[in-house]
């Protein structure tokens, strides 16, 4: 019994041994076939990796740059009175239009007339006064200082009656520029002093537009530029011109403030509406690749170029980019054979060789 039972362990652990060699030749058989096909994929090789190219060449880009901005009056003044008083007369309409110069309210000014109906007599007494010294002091017959004394009487008189004038005028409030009227805030026989608002004007013929850029466009940004901008309850496009930009960026914000110019000829536009605005640059010759064939790193980003049957990266700047290209500012150069794919499994110096070379479509 124990000789057979032995015999029996021998067998079983020869049929062990056997299997496990079997499996391990049919490992080493598959890794060497998939070796082969990978090798063939590689269709050079000797570990050259078969890549395909691109020759880069520059190209006439044009920057669209999307961004929001608020519509403003060409001019808008809150209409107040200068002096205290009753008000006698409204001869404004609530959202009429009017004219500069126009009289927009009228503030009783009894009091006043009769203060420059005072200073208009004191005025010619004191010049009647000063003529008469004059004559007097030229025949010698009247001092030096009594001619003066009569001279500064009628300055004095002088400016007293303008003084009046000036508050006469003021009781008659008047359009400072042509414009549409907003809402009234008084009645007739209401008391106004200067807190009190009476009403609003605005100049919507032209319209101003504001808003902000990104630092980087701050140098190609100028007078004359032309922009297009949407409003909501519309889908019509207005456009406008650029007639001032700040002289400094925004250091909180880092962008720069434009103001541009909308004829709205037809009113159609409203201060303080919201507006997409879209400003189309200059075109500009720059180099563009596929976005696919951009590598992100922690600081930047790099590419691969082909360059004697080699692998090289390049580390790259980037500026304007769309769903499908991205503008290069530094690290190539047209004539460059841009690497587009197999990237990923790239290194530096990899032995390489170009199966194609693609056409490289326009810049973003």
């Amino acid at each position: 019994m124990k000789l057979a039972t032995g015999r029996t362990s021998l067998i079983v652990g020869v049929i062990v041994v056997a299997a496990l060699v079997l499996i391990k030749v049919g490992l080493l058989q598959g890794d060497a076939r998939h070796g082969a096909r990978l090798g063939g994929g590689g269709g050079g090789g000797g570990g050259v990796t078969s890549v395909r190219a691109v020759v880069l060449g520059t190209h006439a880009m044009t920057d669209r740059i999307s961004t929001v901005g608020t519509i403003l009056a060409n001019e808008d003044v809150d209409v107040r009175s200068e002096i205290s008083g009753r008000v006698e007369a409204i001869r404004f309409a609530e959202g009429g239009r009017v004219r500069k110069g126009d009289l927009l309210v009228k503030i009783a000014d009894a009091e006043l007339r009769a203060q420059a109906a005072r200073a208009e007599s004191r005025l010619a007494i004191a010049q009647s006064e000063a003529e008469r010294q004059r004559q007097l002091f030229d025949q010698n017959l009247s001092s030096q200082r009594e001619f003066d004394t009569a001279q500064n009487e009628f300055n004095v008189a002088k400016a007293e009656a303008a003084l009046v004038r000036a508050q006469l005028d003021k009781t008659e409030i008047k359009a400072p520029f042509d414009g549409k009227v907003g809402l009234r805030f008084v009645s007739e026989g209401s008391y106004v002093s200067p807190a009190t608002p009476i009403t609003a004007i605005q100049d919507d013929t032209p319209v101003k537009l504001d808003f902000s850029m990104p630092e980087r466009y701050a140098g190609r940004l100028k007078r004359g530029d032309r922009i297009h901008f949407t409003v909501q309850g519309t889908s019509r496009v207005f456009e406008g011109t650029i007639y001032a930009v700040e002289p400094s960026i925004d250091t909180a914000t880092r962008t720069l403030r434009v103001r541009a110019e909308s004829p709205n000829e037809d009113g159609a536009l409203v201060p303080g509406a919201f507006a997409d605005v879209e400003i189309v640059m200059q075109q500009r010759d720059t180099i563009a690749i596929p976005a696919y064939a951009l590598i992100p790193e922690l600081k930047g980003h790099r590419v691969f170029v082909y360059a004697g049957g080699k692998a090289e990266a390049r580390s790259v700047e980037i500026g304007t980019r769309t769903d499908e290209n991205v503008e290069i500012v530094r690290g190539l150069s047209a004539g460059d054979t841009l690497i587009t794919s197999a990237i990923l499994q790239l290194r530096p110096g990899a032995p390489v060789t170009v199966a194609g070379v693609d056409s490289m479509g326009g810049g973003p």
